[in-house]
Order: structure tokens, then sequence, then C-alpha cells
């Protein structure tokens, strides 16, 4: 995920506004639209696109996992009563997947909770880049990345509880 912040925030951005100024060009010659700048695209926006884009293939395996995991023969029964590829989906196999999947989306959550930590690295202001400046100011290095370590448990605990709640919440309504 590193690496892939690093390639997002000083190849892709870069490549994203030539991009855009090239499709943009009609629009900034007659003067609708100003020439973007590589500044222009903050690094917190970067950040934002590269943790996306890397969990969203992690997240979209997991839901084509628990859609291929619901036996076929569920579908195949649906078609024989008439139901539409959109019924089929909407009304048995997602309703299914999504009680399968919710572990391992839960722990992806989780890790993307965690993996934000990694954002601090470009100089984004969260929670350890904070932790970072305040203990370089004060010296009080412990205090600064205890508290930090306690928020992120806290949270992460948040989430897991939460995603156990629901889980038991959806199996109920199943």
């Amino acid at each position: 995920m590193l690496v892939l912040l690093y390639f997002i925030a000083f190849f892709g951005a870069p490549a994203l506004v030539s991009a855009f100024n090239w499709l943009a060009r009609p629009f900034i010659s007659a003067g609708i639209v100003e020439m973007m700048q590589v500044r222009d695209l903050n690094f917190l926006w970067r950040a934002i696109l590269a943790l996306s884009l890397g969990y969203s293939a992690y997240i979209s395996e997991i839901f084509r996992a628990g859609i291929e995991s619901i036996s076929k023969e569920q579908s195949e029964a649906a078609q024989t009563e008439g139901a539409s590829y959109g019924q089929i989906m909407r009304f048995i196999l997602l309703p299914q997947a999504i009680q399968n999947v919710l572990p391992a989306l839960g722990n992806e959550l989780i890790a993307i909770l965690k993996d934000s930590a990694l954002v601090s690295v470009l100089g984004v202001q969260d929670m350890t880049q904070l932790s970072k400046v305040y203990a370089a100011s004060t010296f009080r290095t412990f205090e600064a990345y205890g508290i930090a370590a306690l928020l992120y448990l806290m949270m992460t605990l948040g989430l897991a509880l939460f995603v156990r709640w629901f889980e038991q919440r959806i199996e109920v309504k199943l």
C-alpha cells in the first residue's frame, strides 16, 4: 500500500492533471476553465485516491467470491420461475452473498482504518502526522504516540464491534 501511495502521489497525480489539461484544452483556450497545475491536486486527495484504488480491488474480489459461493442451482431455479437477472441478483444471490462476505468486508474496513496511518508519509495531517509533530515540538514521544495508538485501538475495536453487531442483525433478517 505504501508503494501504491507513492506511485499515485508522485506519478499518478501528474498524469491525471496532464490528462485533464489535454481533455479540457478547448475549454482552457476559450477561457472557460483554467489550466490545472499538479500542485492544485492536494496530497490528501492523492492519498484518498490511492487508498480507494488499492482497497477497491480487494473489496471487489471479496464480493466476487461471495457471489460465486452461492450455488448455481438457486439462480437456475429462479430462472425457471421467470425471474430476470436483476431480480435474481437482488432477491436471491446478493442477500446470501452479503451475509457470506461480511466478516471479510469488516476485516478490510479495519485494514483501511489502520492503513490510513500510512498517508502521513505524504505529509497529510492525520493522527500519526500530528503525533509526530507534537512529539517533535514537546519531546513527549510516549504520550503523543500512546494517545494515537489508543485512538486507533478504540476506532478499530468500535468498528469490529459494529461489524459483529451488523452480522448478527442481518442473520436475523435473512
